[in-house]
């Protein structure tokens, strides 16, 4: 068990430290500075632009930059949608997977286009081939571009200067594709690829197991999307179980290597606007501010894992191993521990285990770490989630000290304070009334067999569908029959909701401050990249979660605690 706690320290260590480069790679490719990269890379993106017919050089205003990122992502819906629906007749279907019902497609197609990847369909059974390359894989790539693409429009709009040209939304997409997806992406599906997983055309295969059970086991272009799905924090699996199954987590390496991917450039972000914008400390203070929230929730699920189920251990049954239902034996207790706060942290929402089996305290952990959506967070989106709760604790910190809130030299007023706090409570309000929504209707409803679980286990379920769904993470307590109309319309209007309205509000408060006259610091300026102020920051993080989630998680996994110690 020393040994699995150590090799979980290191696999963090090792996250950490390309991290630091990776974001100096990545705030050269937003400034327009050349990079090894570009010699190759460059006719692509030329190809790009002629082939689109769109102006790469534009400059573009906050609302320019809006329109553009929710028009294409408009259009990426409804060709979706027709796709999943029509998939049993087109081609690239040699298992003949059936077409999606219209509410099951409704959810699919907007869990995937929204970086999330809640799946409600069994991966191998649910997708063709086609679906998987040009539905999945399609969309994990942009989807997370998106992202990349609104947080560099923050990052110039951040610069002391007062302009209303942010920069070009396209230009910023393109390059998030080319420069910075694609090639981390080749390397993870080369490691999973010459590691077993498959990346082919062919259809099912059969082989007879250990217990002389005849076996079909799906194949196909697997090894392409497992890398997105991490690189760019989407999480669908392309198998139902996930990262727990042996093809597309085959062994330990590539198990470290999954988990590597899916926190390299959220942690890479966060040094790269330190780099892009000359103040590494900045960088410093948000990361050990976010590194504390991590640690805060990874060490009690790692500890709660390995002591086991006290239930079991009256049975006299030896747990050495540590909590291992729901879980591979090769992985163990502690790595799948670490992944599922990596993965609900992040907002991948890739699984190694089952999270539904979890004890009650990691179970707590993994809701809190979405709850927050505010220590490392999804590409891009991560740094525009912790950004409101910068201005909200600038305001704070302003009203404290008796002097006009400013960040980065321009004044936090009375507008960027009211859209913070809207995007900061649309958060748990979303997920308290979904949760609310859905107790009332299994109290009151006839006939609707969503829960396998009663009690405090059942009322988790639902409170961590809801929640994964606001976070973008897409992860689930899989006792839960959630492909019925209501989960697939309900978590689908709070998918895009929960995607949208973080990404519009930081957008606007960079905007509406960008136009702002600079002022220059003095000695009554308020240093925001100190450890002082860091605090301020994770006190009011902590505040808000406490007070807007404490009484749902004590119906939950805290009374589920109480009941089986």
């Amino acid at each position: 068990m020393n040994t699995e706690i150590l090799s979980v320290g290191l696999t963090f260590l090792v996250t950490i430290l390309p991290a630091i480069p990776l974001g100096r790679y990545i705030s050269k490719v937003y400034k327009g500075e050349k990079t090894l990269l570009d010699p190759v890379l460059n006719p692509l993106d030329k190809l790009i632009f002629k082939s689109t017919g769109l102006d790469a050089n534009r400059e573009m205003n906050w609302k320019q930059h809006l329109y553009a990122l929710l028009t294409v992502n408009m259009v990426w819906f409804f060709v979706a949608m027709f796709l999943l629906m029509n998939q049993g007749w087109l081609p690239l279907n040699p298992d003949s997977n059936p077409s999606m019902s219209p509410h099951l497609a409704f959810n699919t197609a907007i869990s995937f286009l929204v970086n999330c990847n809640l799946q409600h369909y069994s991966g191998e059974t649910g997708m063709s081939y086609l679906s998987q390359i040009l539905f999945v894989t399609f969309l994990q790539f942009v989807s997370a571009a998106t992202g990349l693409a609104a947080a560099a429009m923050v990052f110039n709009a951040l610069k002391e200067r007062t302009t209303e040209k942010l920069g070009n939304f396209y230009n910023n997409f393109v390059k998030s594709l080319t420069r910075i997806l694609l090639p981390v992406s080749i390397v993870v599906a080369l490691i999973l690829a010459f590691n077993g997983t498959p990346m082919n055309f062919q259809g099912k295969d059969q082989f007879i197991s250990v217990q002389g059970d005849t076996v079909n086991v799906s194949r196909g272009p697997a090894a392409a999307m497992i890398a997105i799905k991490h690189v760019g924090t989407n999480g669908g699996g392309y198998f139902g179980v996930n990262s727990s199954h042996p093809l597309e987590n085959p062994n330990y390496l590539t198990n470290v290597t999954e988990i590597i991917a899916q926190m390299i450039i959220p942690l890479a972000m966060v040094f790269a606007i330190g780099f892009y914008l000359k103040r590494k400390k900045l960088s410093w203070m948000i990361f050990g501010v976010m590194t504390l929230g991590f640690l805060m929730l990874v060490i009690p699920t790692i500890y709660s894992e390995i002591q086991g189920n006290p239930q079991i251990q009256q049975m006299g049954v030896d747990q050495r191993a540590g909590a291992m239902e729901g879980k591979e034996t090769h992985i163990g207790a502690a790595a799948s521990a670490y992944w599922s706060i990596a993965t609900t942290v992040i907002s991948t929402g890739s699984v190694n285990s089952m999270h539904d089996s979890s004890m009650p305290i990691s179970g707590m952990m993994q809701l809190l770490a979405m709850m927050t959506n505010a220590f490392y967070g999804g590409v891009g989106v991560g740094i525009l989630n912790f950004y409101v709760f910068i201005i909200i604790a600038v305001f704070i910190s302003g009203l404290m000290v008796g002097r006009t809130p400013e960040f980065m030299g321009k004044k936090i007023e009375a507008r960027e304070i009211k859209i913070a706090m809207i995007v900061a409570l649309f958060h748990p309000f979303l997920i308290l009334v979904g949760t609310a929504l859905s107790a009332y209707g299994i109290t009151n409803l006839k006939d609707i067999a969503w829960l396998n679980n009663p009690g405090f286990h059942g009322f988790s379920e639902m409170l961590y569908e809801f929640t994964s769904s606001a976070a973008n993470n897409g992860s689930g307590f899989e006792g839960l029959g959630d492909n019925t109309p209501w989960w697939n319309i309900s978590t689908g209007i709070v998918l895009i909701l929960g995607r949208f309205i973080p990404i519009i509000g930081p957008l606007a408060i960079a905007g509406l401050l960008a136009t702002k006259k600079s002022i220059p610091e003095s000695a009554g300026t308020l240093k925001t990249d100190t450890t002082t102020f860091g605090v301020m920051i994770f006190a009011v993080i902590f505040i808000i979660t406490a007070l807007s989630f404490f009484p749902a998680l004590t119906l939950g996994p805290i009374a589920e605690y109480f009941s089986i110690y």
